[in-house]
């Protein structure tokens, strides 16, 4: 990974990080009623991420979600995606992402790949990434941040509730865009 303009004379990218989940994001969003595009996201998780600055095909990622911290700005809606319709958290309460490779696209752009599993089933799952900048924080601590984007299917995680509508089409897409602003600490 190359260092940016922003990084401070810290050294090297090469460690493993804790995400800083009160300074990250990690979000999706989905058609309603195939007009208007609903967002949310989850806040309760960790992860840990070690980068390998000169050899970035060795990085990797590992992240849990709690479930039950859907949060779509909804109580109702919110309420519906724990249920069996969609996440079903009385027997799935966790999301787990681990990665299984990591390709170089360009200066300071990666894919990280990766087993996603979302209701006990899993599924590969490719994921865009921009090193957006590192620093040290006040604290003493390095930072670095990535922002992240993939598209996914809901269905292939079983999650097909939905209602057809009138005039065609359907309540909900199926098609979820999954939208990451992550903040990472290095350990130690």
């Amino acid at each position: 990974m190359s260092t940016t303009a922003s990084e401070t004379s810290t050294g090297s990218l090469t460690g493993t990080y804790d995400i800083d989940a009160s300074h990250s994001r990690l979000g999706f969003a989905a058609k309603h009623a195939m007009v208007a595009t609903v967002r949310g996201g989850f806040k309760v998780y960790s992860g840990e991420v070690f980068l390998d600055e000169e050899n970035p095909q060795n990085s990797s990622a590992k992240v849990e979600i709690d479930v039950e911290s859907v949060d779509t700005g909804n109580a109702d809606r919110d309420a519906h995606l724990r249920t069996p319709d969609f996440f079903d958290i009385a027997n799935h309460p966790k999301i787990t992402f681990v990665s299984t490779k990591v390709e170089k696209v360009d200066d300071d752009v990666y894919t990280l790949i990766g087993d996603l599993t979302i209701n006990g089933k899993t599924n590969p799952v490719s994921v865009d990434w921009e090193l957006t900048g590192t620093s040290t924080d006040p604290w003493g601590g390095f930072r670095v941040g990535f922002e992240g984007k993939a598209t996914v299917n809901r269905r292939d995680w079983d999650l097909a509730w939905n209602v057809a509508l009138d005039k065609g089409g359907v309540l909900v897409s199926e098609k979820v865009k999954l939208e990451f602003d992550i903040s990472a600490v290095k350990k130690g």
